[in-house]
């Protein structure tokens, strides 16, 4: 049906009827501690089920894509679990297995799962569009950090720095410039560049966007409207 490649997700159209479907898990998130299983053909040696828990939340380490939250576990996941479903103690499809962190190509007992909601997100918009359409600012971005700060002169404190801006592009057109840093969106306050890029990606292009900066010492709120973004055209 299509794809997304900035989450690494396909959506397919299955044959045949009366098929046998997985029960999804609901809004709310796997806590740290929760026992999971992790389906899949490791290594082609056939279907395999192993277990341990949740060991974390919201991974962003891997820079495999653009949009990246993982549930990160221990149950081992191996080369042919990814596209397999990481299910909880009662069944339902929580995670998506995805990645492995490995030295020697087995597991070490850490391995990514997307989340089923961010799943679940681009599956409907794939079958509704056709591609997931996300909001986009036209600047690029970086997290700011004390040598940072000192090497360019300003106050070291938290936001996202802007470090370029695409002429006329939404930012531009919104007054922001290289060196403003981003300390809130929508009065929201920002602290991480993957934070921000995913409040933006989730603004339907054509909606005003809010942004508190601080330029010359100054606190300014300057308003954007969103743009669309298109893979590999960046933040």
């Amino acid at each position: 049906v299509g794809i997304d490649p900035e989450t690494d997700i396909a959506v397919l159209q299955a044959a045949g009827s009366k098929l046998p479907i997985a029960r999804l898990g609901g809004s709310e998130e796997p806590r740290v501690g929760d026992v999971v299983m992790a389906i899949g053909n490791p290594f082609g040696v056939g279907q395999t089920v192993t277990m341990g828990i949740v060991s974390a939340t919201g991974r962003s380490v891997l820079g495999v894509t653009d949009f990246e939250t993982y549930i990160q576990t221990d149950a081992a996941i191996n080369l042919g679990n990814s596209g397999g479903a990481l299910i909880n103690a009662v069944g339902e499809v929580v995670g998506i297995s995805t990645a492995m962190y490995t030295q020697s190509g087995g597991s070490l007992g850490i391995g990514f799962a997307i989340p089923v909601q961010l799943a679940k997100e681009v599956m409907t918009q794939i079958i509704q569009n056709g591609r997931v359409i996300r909001g986009w600012l036209g600047v690029s971005m970086q997290d700011l950090t004390p040598a940072l700060a000192e090497s360019l002169d300003i106050e070291f404190g938290e936001g996202i720095l802007i470090s370029g801006v695409l002429a006329d592009g939404p930012g531009d057109r919104a007054g922001l410039s290289p060196g403003d840093l981003i300390v809130q969106i929508d009065r929201k306050p920002v602290t991480a560049t993957r934070q921000m890029l995913q409040l933006i990606a989730r603004k339907a292009p054509g909606t005003p966007l809010s942004l508190t900066i601080r330029r010359d010492g100054e606190e300014l709120v300057q308003v954007a409207l969103v743009g669309e973004r298109h893979a590999l055209t960046g933040d």
